[in-house]
Order: structure tokens, then sequence, then C-alpha cells
């Protein structure tokens, strides 16, 4: 009896391995077949290297190789603008948008059914958003490290600085920058009537879209003041919310709003379009500020419109 359940035994065992062979030998007939039934379209390995022949694991390989570049680029832009660090790419944006909701304290009489005012994004990623205000300076050099280095920013234009070259921010556009709202001529809005405002707002919307196809849905308003007639006429102009900021950058130091003087998930940095003229230092210079302190912290720059 014992030999015979050994026997079968044997019999179950060997039955079994020759259905792993050929489950093997399927799979392995299966990838050989897609990767030559074009012939020409095989991918040829390095020397000493396996050949990948599933589509699959060429797609991979292309997606790992196109990561591999892209990384080295940043890697040589931020040597070529004297960056100490390489920036960090950010995370992919959220698919569910946060929900955005007005910052307590900076409430206004009847703000739910108005824009939000917020200094930051609700968020657990360590990202934080760069943007940039009124147009003042036009410096060539800007534009060109922003894309060398791929850091999105988020810009917020007065007119009446503007007009002096529409084309410098067409090409800023094209860049992939949001141009949003900063009122016609930059004015104290809490000291201006309703209808004087609605004016500032309305007719930086125009403006924008005549200039560059595209009405704003982002509002900031001049020195971060605004009152209850502010946020009614945005909303009156195609206003969806209102950014503030929770930090800023200059060429030569940064300033917090919050108390432990920090960065945190989700701040708005603000940043002005200043030159020599105004500041110690150059756009360039205020840049390689911002990076150094947020690289340095494990921050990477987002693009705001990607959370909103």
């Amino acid at each position: 009896m014992q030999l015979v359940r050994q026997k079968e035994e044997s019999a179950a065992r060997r039955k079994n391995q020759t259905r792993a062979v050929v489950a093997v030998l399927t799979v392995t007939a299966i990838a050989s077949g897609c990767a030559s039934a074009g012939g020409s379209d095989a991918v040829k390995p390095a020397h000493g290297q396996q050949p990948l022949k599933a589509p699959p694991a060429r797609a991979l390989d292309s997606y790992a190789h196109q990561l591999g570049v892209t990384q080295a680029a940043r890697v040589a832009a931020a040597k070529r603008w004297r960056l100490a660090r390489t920036p960090l790419a950010a995370p992919a944006p959220p698919r569910k948008k946060p929900r955005l909701k007005t910052r307590k304290g900076f409430e206004v009489k009847g703000h739910a059914k108005l824009p939000p005012v917020f200094t930051s994004i609700p968020t657990k990623q360590k990202v934080v958003f760069l943007t940039i205000d009124d147009g003042a300076e036009k410096d060539p050099a800007l534009l060109r490290m922003m894309s060398d280095l791929r850091i999105p920013y988020t810009a917020f234009l007065s007119d009446y600085l503007v007009k002096e070259d529409y084309a410098y921010f067409k090409k800023m556009q094209s860049h992939g920058v949001a141009l949003n709202n900063h009122t016609l001529n930059h004015r104290y809005m809490p000291g201006l009537s309703y209808k004087s405002q609605r004016r500032e707002i309305c007719g930086m919307q125009d403006t924008i879209e005549k200039r560059y196809g595209k009405r704003p849905e982002l509002f900031r308003p001049p020195y971060g003041n605004y009152n209850a007639n502010t946020l009614r006429a945005a909303k009156s102009c195609g206003i969806k919310a209102v950014p503030l900021w929770n930090a800023e950058v200059f060429a030569d130091r940064m300033e917090y709003r919050e108390w432990d003087r920090d960065l945190h998930p989700g701040d708005i940095i603000l940043t002005h379009f200043r030159g020599r003229e105004d500041w110690k230092g150059t756009m360039p210079d205020m840049v390689r500020r911002l990076m150094r302190t947020v690289t340095a912290k494990g921050y990477a720059v987002a693009r705001l419109e990607d959370y909103l």
C-alpha cells in the first residue's frame, strides 16, 4: 500500500511540474510573439543588457528614461543658474481639489456668498505656491530662469505697469504662466466706492481678456487690502477666489505672516516684479533666495491653479 501511495504522489508531482513548465513557456511565447511580430519594432539592447521584448516592459523603460532625462536637465539648469541644490519636483496635484474657505479673521459681512480669501491651500503635500505681483520689472532673465528650472508661478498684473510691454507678459503666458487680476491702477481699494472698485477690477478683467485671450478667475487686491464692496465687485466681474499670501520673498530675505516664521504645506508666497532699483538684487537673485529656502526645507514649488 505504501508503494502505491508513493507512486501516486510521484505522478502527481510530475503532473504539477509539467503544468508549471507549460505555463512558463506559454507566457514566454506570448511575450516573444508580441515583441517580434513587427520585426523592425524590436528594441536592440545595449551590450550586456537583456532585450526588452514585451511592450509593457519597453514602455516602462521609456518612461524611466524620460524621467532621467528630465532630472538631468533640472540638475544642469540648477548649476547654470547658480543654485546650490536642484529644485524638488512637485508631486502630482490631487484629483479632488481642496475646499477653499475664507481664513478666520479675514471675513467681511456676507463673506459666505463672496469669493473666499485665503493665504494657503489645504494640503498635506510639501508644496508651496509662488505668486508675483504688479508688473513693474520686465526682466528677460526671469523668463529664461523659470523656464529652464521648470518652476511654476502665477502672475497678478496691474495694467498701468503692464501696458508698457504687453508682449513680455504674452511670452510669460506662452510658458504656461496664468495671468490674473491686480486691478488697473493699483489703488487702495477700501478707500474707493463700490462703483470705482468695480471699474478697477472689471476693467482689468477686460484688459487681460483682450490682450491675452482669457478672463481671469483669481484676483488679488493691492496691498492685500479689501472690504465687502471689494469682494462684491470682484464677484460681479467673474472672480472666483482671492488668494493672498503667507510669506513674502525678496532678493535678500524672506518674511513670514505666521508666528513661527516658517513655511507650511500649501503656503502661498508673494513677491513682486522688481529689480535693483527697488531691491538689493535682481529677480533671478530673488528666485535663488526662494529656492534656497524652499528646497532646504524639503518643499517643492507647485502650480497654484492645479489646486483650485
